[in-house]
């Protein structure tokens, strides 16, 4: 009977690799994988500058993506599969081919819009925006692609009371990268806000150090999370930059200022030491 089992799950195992790579969860269990023989370093690490052509991915490796910068808290990140999706969609940050899904993180007009373009397959909503809804949830897939939200509290904009689970963490799942966007996040995570976040590779991090919560405290956030990659969004100068450089120091990390906002990440090697790449540059729009 044991034998006859051992040879039923080498067959499961056989067939599951010829149906193709699956998504993983973003999870603190996924299991590291060793050095690919396709993952391109730069200056001894693992992220590479892209072309801001779209570059071609290694068909090779499934966990990889190509995250360009496009001004305040929007990226837009390819899929080796050609999934195109943006974050903090607002109708204006974005150029060439039209999204697949597009995040907004809250109903701040510069994160959001109610006039997205036609035929987007997905357009997510981090905060309760139908009748009777207490908060957003979404879980959708699209070929190679995978995203979900954790919804977070937010401050009211006139200053009174929080606006519970007025904004989202969009986590954006490929093969075994996981991606997550922070987006207006006011307060710090607990214990089951990690839990259900999971392992992140790469972190989208608001630096402003007043409209999304002060620098000192999203700096905590970063060490809860611990991510292997961060990329600074929502600040508007190297002042930004410098004071988040200071205070990121007793987490020993690397800062690099690539020459272009694109850059490739591969699951498969990833940096040891956590880097930090300033896609903004001196002013994130």
């Amino acid at each position: 009977m044991t034998a006859r089992l051992s040879v039923a799950a080498l067959l499961a195992a056989f067939f599951t690799l010829l149906a193709g790579p699956t998504l993983a969860r973003c999870s603190k269990n996924v299991a590291e994988l060793g050095p690919s023989l396709f993952a391109p370093t730069l200056l001894g690490r693992s992220v590479q500058v892209a072309s801001l052509d779209g570059a071609q991915m290694a068909a090779d490796d499934a966990s990889r993506a190509i995250i360009t910068f496009l001004g305040h808290a929007s990226f837009e990140i390819n899929t080796p599969q050609g999934v195109r999706a943006i974050t903090d969609y607002n109708g204006l940050n974005g150029f060439g081919r039209r999204p697949d899904i597009v995040t907004m993180n809250n109903s701040h007009s510069t994160h959001y819009t109610d006039h997205p373009e036609d035929g987007i397959a997905y357009v997510l909503r981090g905060w309760p925006s139908n009748p009777g809804e207490t908060e957003a949830r979404h879980d959708v897939t699209l070929k190679d692609l995978k995203v979900t939200n954790l919804p977070t509290n937010a401050r009211d904009w006139g200053g009174g009371s929080a606006r519970i689970n007025g904004n989202s963490i969009f986590t954006f799942t490929i093969g075994d990268l996981c991606i997550a966007h922070l987006g207006h996040l006011h307060h710090r995570l607990t214990k089951d806000h990690l839990d259900e976040l999971g392992r992140i590779d790469v972190l989208m991090v608001p630096i402003d150090g007043a409209y999304t919560m002060g620098l000192p405290v999203m700096v905590e956030v970063i060490r809860q999370i611990q991510p292997r990659i961060v990329l600074p969004m929502h600040y508007w100068g190297r002042g930004q930059v410098a004071r988040f450089e200071e205070l990121m120091q007793d987490q020993d990390p690397v800062f690099i200022w690539p020459d272009r906002r694109t850059i490739e990440v591969a699951h498969d090697s990833l940096p040891e030491k956590l880097t930090v790449y300033v896609v903004g540059g001196n002013g994130g729009d």
